[in-house]
């Protein structure tokens, strides 16, 4: 339903503060962690003007995530984040469902073509509350430069085998346009453009439903074909090097990153849901790893100037569930 037009027709309404609380009401569910490193346990009628805060797009209220290049942000991380982090824990056996209405309207258009993470945001994960703290699900939007649209797809993270947790890497599935191992030959070579991507400003939606053990991924879009996954969480395929996939080798093997996945996964490890704008574009060099450091302009950190400058990535959320795992259809 509109509310466009009651604001414009009653003076003052349109400048009245609405919080995102009252645009998705799980928020009491959530912390935040915003792109100056802010924490903020309380999301009722909390905004910041630079990071969390609604809009109205037309007929709909809209939840904006937004972040920089380089700010400030967790201790385990090199990317920044506006980031909502789950307060409730459960294992893949207790399960859990979080789903999501978004549209990505801004990634970085600075970076490195021939680093994978490049140019992209991660929208919605599930992430490691123990043990080596990795992340079973991580969903992307990825743009390059001078692309039309651009590629969602969702990564899956080892947890890896024994305690050193160096070798772990990512397996990337394409849900429309590329997956994640699709880049550059040089820093500005850019690949075609995907055929069936997505672009900025075009709305999708997730369904992230674990139960039993097993996640259940649904991805839907107007105008595209409908995909659905499975991902067995407490049950490993990856214990063997010679599990290891081509797309594996092709990208974190030759930065060393080659481990094995203990054979019952993440089973009996706590976890927790995050949803919002986790940027992947960062300012490291990507000498330093040519998966993760993207070489992006920061502007020596300076948040506005990178806003100014189309180094940042902005996501909008228009609707949004977070609760227990259920049953699959």
């Amino acid at each position: 339903m509109s509310n466009a037009g009651y604001f414009q027709a009653n003076d003052g309404l349109s400048k009245k503060t609405v919080y995102p609380h009252e645009v998705i009401p799980f928020m009491d569910k959530f912390k935040i962690l915003l792109g100056d490193g802010t924490n903020v346990d309380d999301l009722t009628e909390f905004e910041h003007k630079d990071f969390f805060y609604t809009v109205i797009d037309g007929t709909r209220r809209w939840v904006v995530y937004k972040t920089p290049n380089s700010g400030v942000t967790s201790k385990n991380s090199s990317n920044t984040r506006t980031e909502l982090h789950e307060k409730r824990e459960w294992t893949p056996e207790q399960g859990g469902n979080l789903t999501g209405t978004c549209k990505v309207m801004q990634v970085s258009t600075s970076g490195d073509a021939r680093v994978a993470a490049s140019y992209s945001v991660v929208v919605g994960q599930i992430h490691g509350g123990e043990g080596h703290e990795n992340e079973p699900l991580k969903i992307f939007y990825k743009k390059f430069p001078g692309h039309t649209k651009g590629s969602v797809f969702w990564n899956y993270e080892i947890n890896t085998a024994g305690d050193d947790n160096s070798g772990r890497w990512d397996f990337s599935t394409a849900v429309w346009g590329y997956d994640m191992s699709v880049i550059g030959t040089s820093k500005n070579d850019y690949p075609d453009e995907p055929e069936g991507g997505i672009e900025l400003g075009e709305e999708f939606s997730y369904e992230v439903n674990v139960y039993d053990g097993i996640m259940y991924l649904t991805f839907k879009s107007e105008g595209h074909e409908t995909k659905t996954f499975t991902k067995n969480l407490i049950a490993s395929e990856y214990v063997n090097k010679s599990d290891l996939p081509d797309q594996v080798r092709k990208l974190f093997v030759p930065i060393g990153q080659d481990g094995t996945e203990r054979i019952t996964a993440y089973k009996g490890e706590l976890g927790y849901f995050k949803q919002g704008a986790y940027n992947q574009t960062n300012g490291k060099s990507p000498e330093t790893n040519m998966v993760w450091c993207a070489g992006a302009e920061t502007y020596g950190g300076d948040i506005q100037k990178q806003y100014e400058n189309g180094c940042y990535t902005e996501v909008w959320f228009r609707e949004a569930t977070v609760g227990p795992g259920r049953p699959p259809k």
